[in-house]
């Protein structure tokens, strides 16, 4: 190779380098993906397993004491609100009722005797009254029949209180009578029977175990930082298995923490439109429950978040340079950060190429 030729190629290079030098300071920029900070509604959910439970559930028992005359339910049969589902012996019960009754009987007789009695004496009063300016008027007479009349009227009170007594006690045999005959409160399935045919109850003695699974609600314990979204009202999205999503309605935030688990039991209740067949007291649901208080709230894509010296931080672009951003970040929401304080809506940050970014460099914008 001459020596002209070997002159020639630092020229040419200094050429092309003078001629592409506008090229090559942009092709210098670091090329970044970007994404811009937002304000949202709070849409962002979490899972709860619950339970479904029922409003009335429990242990229906004989309200008076008597042997067992018949039990007329078995486990699993459904019954309706005031179905007799059993049955004590009620013949000494149809027997103290009719005496009873008789006492009513005396009580008004004897209250009838202590009235005419009454009646009598006024009269005879009365006629006193009319010869007092006689001379046949006595006034000892006269005050000793005062003083009969307030007798009888006593007597007449006596009578009264007796003939009230009567009723009362007859009452309360009809009563007796009437509970000889076990009535389901509400209407529901018989899970567990207590007592058979032959059997001695006494009063409060168990029947039968009834749940009403036609008003079940559902029961979850949610930790105690997710209720602050949970008000009176709110509709959330509840799965039963594999069963078509369902709406529940929040009924009520129950003020009980557990310290073990740091969770508050919450109740909803079921939509009215929802499907309940198939369902069953303590069966487990899925609920999908706000991840906080319904509202909006700014976030942050989470691949703009880095980590220097234990703080969050960002890189926003301002005039074509990164520049670094410490924030206070919250609860994650789906792909995203909230953010609590550093960060403004509608700012860009760089989501790629953030990695090796020095604060104050250029950066290209991909498209």
């Amino acid at each position: 190779m001459s020596h002209s030729i070997l002159k020639a190629i630092p020229l040419a290079m200094l050429a092309l380098l003078i001629g592409g030098g506008a090229i090559s300071a942009e092709e210098n920029k670091k090329i970044v993906r970007v994404d811009s900070v937002r304000k949202e509604p709070l849409r962002q959910t979490v899972p709860v397993v619950g339970r479904l439970v029922a409003r009335q559930s429990g242990v229906i028992a004989s309200r008076t004491s008597g042997p067992v005359e018949a039990v007329f339910v078995y486990v699993g049969d459904r019954v309706k609100e005031g179905q007799v589902v059993a049955k004590l012996v009620s013949d000494s019960l149809s027997w103290q009722v009719k005496l009873g009754e008789a006492d009513v009987a005396a009580a008004t007789a004897a209250r009838q005797e202590a009235s005419a009695q009454v009646t009598l004496l006024k009269q005879e009063m009365k006629r006193l009254e009319r010869l007092r300016k006689s001379a046949a008027f006595s006034q000892a007479r006269y005050e000793d029949k005062r003083q009969g009349v307030i007798k009888a009227q006593g007597a007449y009170a006596e009578a009264q209180a007796s003939l009230n007594r009567a009723k009362a006690n007859l009452e309360l045999m009809n009563i007796k009578l009437a509970n000889a005959e076990v009535k389901a409160p509400y209407s529901g399935v018989v899970t567990k029977t207590h007592t058979e045919s032959g059997a001695y109850l006494s009063a409060g003695a168990s029947v039968i175990t009834l749940v009403d699974d036609e008003n079940l609600e559902v029961e979850a314990d949610v930790p105690s930082g997710r209720t602050v979204g949970l008000t009176s009202g709110l509709a959330v999205t509840l799965r039963v298995g594999t069963q078509t999503a369902l709406q529940a309605i929040v009924r009520a935030v129950v003020p009980e923490e557990n310290p073990l688990t740091r969770t508050r039991p919450v109740r909803f209740t079921l939509s009215r439109n929802a499907s309940l067949v198939g369902l069953a007291s303590n069966q487990s649901v899925m609920l999908d429950i706000p991840a906080g208080k319904a509202g909006d709230v700014v976030t942050v894509h989470k691949d703009a978040v880095l980590s220097r010296k234990g703080k969050n931080i960002v890189f926003v672009v301002t005039d074509g340079k990164a520049m670094i951003r410490p924030f206070e970040s919250g609860q994650p929401i789906g792909g995203r950060f909230q953010v609590l304080k550093g960060l403004k809506p509608g700012e860009i940050v760089v989501v790629r190429g953030n990695e090796g970014l020095h604060p104050g460099e250029a950066v290209q914008v991909a498209k």
